[in-house]
């Protein structure tokens, strides 16, 4: 029991220290949408891994770098909402995602592991990687973490003070989908979001700055995976689905405190 829970405990931990933090850009410039439709995309990733003959998640990490891209190229050249191109995108990658599974002949796909993820399956080899796009998603996250304040407070000041407003815009994006994409054998497809936002949102609720929002965000997320985790092991429910329930639990506690003043 101990080789099974403790390298998923090990991925869940690591993967705090980029979800949480980016959750909470994902709450203050109300991306959660935007989080949905890479996660969504992420069948068609799949299938087309399956199909290419490459690892499944090499194409979802490819696949939403691209996604990512195409979105701030469409937002600042067409004249659609955001949200109106997001629900073009999310939907039409799903769809395409299912057919493409279909069309695959002879191959068995287990989407089930992929649209709720599998966090007990992840192994010491899958740390490795993991580890690795963790340092490399916070570093970047600690680099322009000023200029990425500032364009979320306010994009107008940012502009004065010399910020590249867009070029934040799509960093952040960037960086949105590469932890998506590191995420997505931890809970998968449908609820990759939930780990973005719920423990930022509890942050909230106690924090008094940006940072200490970030870092109340990480230790809420480290609870919520050991919590889950523990959950798992005890009855054999889904890891990923029961890191989120014990999210949702502890975001339930929060609302018992008063707002700060």
């Amino acid at each position: 029991m101990f080789e099974i829970i403790f390298p998923a405990w090990l991925a869940g931990i690591l993967l705090s220290f980029i979800t949480a933090p980016l959750g909470a850009f994902v709450v203050w410039r109300k991306m959660a949408y935007f989080g949905d439709t890479l996660a969504h995309s992420a069948l068609l990733g799949v299938a087309l891994g399956i199909f290419l003959q490459i690892n499944p998640y090499i194409a979802i990490l490819i696949l939403t770098l691209i996604l990512a891209i195409t979105m701030v190229w469409l937002e600042n050249n067409t004249q659609f909402s955001v949200d109106t191109l997001l629900g073009i995108i999310a939907h039409s990658c799903l769809s395409l995602g299912v057919i493409t599974v279909q069309l695959l002949q002879n191959v068995r796909v287990d989407l089930m592991g992929y649209l709720f993820g599998d966090l007990l399956a992840v192994n010491f080899d899958d740390l490795i990687y993991i580890g690795v796009g963790v340092v490399v998603v916070l570093s970047l996250l600690l680099y322009f973490w000023r200029p990425l304040i500032s364009t979320t407070v306010s994009p107008e000041l940012a502009q004065v003070e010399g910020i590249n407003v867009k070029r934040m815009r799509f960093i952040l994006m960037i960086l949105t989908a590469l932890t998506i994409a590191l995420s997505m054998t931890f809970v998968g497809a449908l609820i990759i979001t939930s780990l973005l936002i719920i423990p930022a949102a509890t942050a909230r609720r106690f924090a008094r700055t940006p940072e200490s929002m970030a870092m109340i965000a990480v230790i809420i997320s480290i609870i919520a995976v050991s919590l889950g985790l523990t959950l798992s092991a005890l009855y054999n429910t889904a890891s990923g689905p029961s890191v989120v329930v014990a999210s949702s639990v502890l975001f339930l506690f929060s609302l018992l405190k008063k707002e700060n003043s």
